[in-house]
């Protein structure tokens, strides 16, 4: 995991996501400058999924895009399939990870809508 990843406070962000540009400037207007994860490019692994679920408090199927065709394309709507499974589907297509993602006071939460970053504040 890189440096990068560790930071105390970051953004899991997709600048071609408006809610995820809309969360980093609510967290800009306030001061905060977080590291900027662009999870597409540099993906999460599995170990850090796991990390981030954890901070969340909920299970892999809450942190999946279900709209994306690598969904439907995976199966991935079988009920059957466990966390396991779909972290794996996830570090391996980033694009099914939920977004935004922050990180902040060893807490996250998923900025849907934006304006949720602001709870960890």
């Amino acid at each position: 995991m890189s440096d990068a990843h560790r930071a105390p406070t970051r953004l899991y962000h997709n600048p071609r996501c408006s809610k995820s540009r809309g969360a980093l400037e609510l967290l800009r207007e306030r001061g905060i400058e977080p590291v900027v994860v662009a999870y597409l490019e540099t993906p999460p692994d599995a170990a850090e999924l796991r990390e981030l679920l954890g901070l969340l408090g909920v299970g892999a199927r809450e942190l999946l895009r279900s709209g994306e065709d690598e969904y439907k394309q995976l199966g991935l709507d079988d009920a059957s399939l466990g966390d396991d499974a779909l972290i794996a589907a996830m570090a391996a297509h980033p694009r099914l990870i939920e977004r935004p993602v922050f990180v902040h006071g060893g807490r996250a939460v998923i900025g849907r809508p934006p304006e949720r970053v602001l709870e960890l504040l």
